[in-house]
C-alpha cells in the first residue's frame, strides 16, 4: 500500500478482488456485498469513503456510533453494528444504527426490541453464531440457533433476522478459517430445511481483510473490510475494553 493511495483507490480495488474471488469460485459477484469498517478511523477518512460511493459503513463499538453520528449526520451513513454489545447500550444502537450484526444472545434481543418499539421503527439484525474455539470470540453457540430464532421471531417483533455472522479462528491455518466459514453455511443450510417461523436467513456476513478470499469460497454474501480500504490502525489500550468491560478480549476484527 503506497502513501499515494487512497481510499478511493483502495475501495476499487478490493471490489474488484472480491469479483475476482467471485468468478474463481464460479459465483456472481453482484451476491456478495462489501461493508466497509471504519472503526477508529475519524471524520476526514470516512467523509473521503462517502466521497467515493460508501453508505453503509460498520463500526465495533457504540460509543464510536454515537460519537460519529452527529458530525457525520449530512452524508446519510447507514450505520450497522458489527461488534459485542452489552445492553445497556442497546438505546444508542436503535436509535443510531440501522443494523446488528452481532445479535447473540435473548437478553439483548429483548433490550433492543423494546428500545425499537419505544423509537417506533423495526431494525435488521444477523445473528453471530460462535464457530471458533477461541474464548475471545463471541458468538452464540450453534446448537442453540434454531430455538433462539424461534424465541426471537415470538418476542421481538422489531428486530428482523436476515442472516447469520461469524468470525473465523485467528489462525494461519486455512483449512481451520475455511472450517469457520463452511461451519456457518452449513449451519444456515440445514436450519432453512427446518423452516423456522418463515426466517429465510439469506446473508452469511463472513470474511474480514486477512481472509475474505476464503469466505467468498464459502458462500459469504458480505465481507467486512476495514485495515484494506482505510489502513492499518493503532490501537490504543483502552480499545481492547469489549462493551463489556472485560479486559483483554480483541475486539470483532476486520
Amino acid at each position: 500500500m503506497t502513501e499515494a493511495s487512497t481510499i478511493s483507490s483502495r475501495l476499487a480495488l478490493m471490489r474488484e478482488r472480491i469479483r475476482d474471488v467471485a468468478l474463481s469460485a464460479g459465483r456472481d459477484p453482484a451476491a456478495i456485498q462489501l461493508l466497509p469498517v471504519s472503526k477508529t478511523f475519524g471524520e476526514a477518512a470516512i467523509r473521503e469513503a462517502v466521497a467515493a460511493g460508501v453508505r453503509r459503513l460498520g463500526e465495533n463499538k457504540a460509543q464510536e456510533i454515537r460519537s460519529k453520528y452527529e458530525p457525520l449526520s449530512d452524508c446519510g451513513i447507514d450505520w450497522v453494528m458489527i461488534g459485542h454489545l452489552q445492553t445497556n447500550k442497546a438505546k444508542d444502537i436503535a436509535r443510531m444504527a440501522s443494523e446488528i450484526q452481532s445479535l447473540d444472545r435473548m437478553d439483548l434481543a429483548i433490550a433492543l426490541d423494546r428500545r425499537l418499539q419505544q423509537e417506533g421503527r423495526g431494525m435488521d439484525a444477523l445473528v453471530q453464531v460462535k464457530t471458533s474455539i477461541e474464548p475471545s470470540k463471541y458468538g452464540l453457540p450453534p446448537e442453540e440457533l434454531p430455538g433462539f430464532l424461534r424465541r426471537v421471531a415470538r418476542e421481538t417483533p422489531s428486530l428482523r433476522i436476515r442472516g447469520l455472522m461469524t468470525l473465523a479462528i485467528n489462525a494461519p491455518d486455512r483449512d481451520a478459517v475455511r472450517a469457520c466459514f463452511r461451519t456457518l453455511r452449513e449451519l444456515r443450510d440445514r436450519v432453512r430445511q427446518e423452516g423456522i417461523d418463515n426466517i429465510e436467513l439469506e446473508r452469511l456476513s463472513m470474511g474480514m481483510s486477512g481472509d475474505f478470499e476464503i469466505a467468498i469460497e464459502e458462500g459469504s454474501t458480505e465481507v467486512r473490510i476495514g485495515t484494506a480500504i482505510f489502513g492499518g490502525r493503532i490501537y490504543g489500550d483502552a480499545y481492547y475494553w469489549p462493551e463489556d468491560q472485560v479486559r483483554g478480549q480483541t475486539p470483532n476484527g476486520v
